[in-house]
């Protein structure tokens, strides 16, 4: 793989005996439009990934709450509605997978915070209802699941924003208060996942944007501090409503917020611990999307920019040249 932005070409010329050489642009990162979302626009969604399939749902669309679900096939870039979710209309909800099945809860239904959550089967397309989260009500909180556990963390729960972890047992419909994370209060983070362990970072706090990374590695549940996000000069990782996912050995946060909607998508090495920018998300500056991603494939969908809603669904090729005819 390469690297960087230049690269040189060195061709030996035998027959003639001499050498020439060029420079030439290499943009990494290739973006190309799928199947627009066939419902209305919308932000702060809750979405998962069950094999080759997207599941969306829940939001905002500038008027109301929401609480329609869909499924997005990957291989064949349609959409098929599915049952709705079946609890009150919201948004900013978590979401996370185990074993087959999408869990899915909290969130603001316009006027508090909440704190159900619920189960959803692919394969008979039905809701049933779970525990309630164990940490209170609360919405913007990061959920995500490794090793057949669920684990939810941080937020902001109407007054105050927040930096607790639970886990969740689905063999026992119990929900479990972790301890050992060190970083700081936020809600409206995002994470990815590389070679079984957790990477979570950015969000915001009292209004200011948050730079420390870390580290969970599930299989000793430590937390681990690694290079803030703002280490180098020429990083600008910093934001908050963003989405994350991992291609091909590497991190990714994407699009978000930082004084405006952003549309830059960052890169990240976990054998340097350190970022690269790569070829700018080609549609709309945005915050609040939400992104479907298998072992080889990654979309970013939906969201807004001020009061305009979303609906487009782009597929993004990280380590491609760029193409501007995509």
């Amino acid at each position: 793989m390469i690297k960087g932005k230049k690269f040189f070409i060195g061709l030996a010329l035998a027959s003639l005996g001499v050498a020439c050489s060029s420079d030439d642009d290499f943009d990494r990162g290739n973006w190309v439009e799928s199947s627009v979302f066939d419902g209305v626009p919308r932000s702060s969604a809750a979405a998962f990934t069950i094999d080759n399939l997207g599941y969306m749902g829940t939001g905002y669309d500038g008027d109301d709450y929401l609480s329609d679900f869909w499924e997005y096939n990957i291989e064949g870039d349609y959409w098929v509605q599915k049952a709705d979710f079946p609890s009150t209309p919201r948004s900013a909800a978590s979401a996370f997978t185990i074993d087959g099945k999408g869990y899915l809860g909290l969130g603001y239904d316009g006027d508090d915070e909440l704190q159900d959550f619920w189960e959803y089967n692919p394969a008979t397309n039905t809701w049933d209802s779970i525990a309630d989260f164990g940490g209170g009500v609360r919405r913007s909180a990061t959920g995500f699941a490794i090793n057949g556990t669920g684990y939810v963390g941080t937020g902001y729960d109407g007054d105050n924003d927040l930096k607790d972890f639970w886990k969740y047992n689905p063999s026992t419909d119990q929900w479990t208060e972790m301890v050992g994370f060190g970083g700081g209060k936020r809600r409206d983070a995002a994470y990815f996942i590389l070679n079984d362990l957790v990477y979570f970072g950015t969000g915001v706090t009292n209004g200011v944007y948050n730079t420390d990374f870390w580290q969970f590695d599930p299989s000793s549940e430590v937390w681990t501090r690694l290079n803030d996000l703002d280490e180098e000069d020429s990083y600008s990782v910093v934001r908050s409503n963003a989405v994350g996912f991992s291609q091909a050995g590497y991190g990714y946060f994407a699009t978000g917020y930082n004084g405006g909607a952003l549309d830059t998508i960052w890169e990240y090495d976990p054998t340097n611990d350190d970022w690269e920018k790569i070829t700018e998300f080609e549609a709309t500056a945005r915050q609040d999307a939400v992104s479907f991603s298998t072992a080889t494939r990654a979309f970013v969908l939906l969201g807004r920019t001020g009061s305009l809603y979303l609906d487009d669904n782009y597929e993004v090729f990280t380590q491609d040249e760029y193409d501007e005819e995509d």
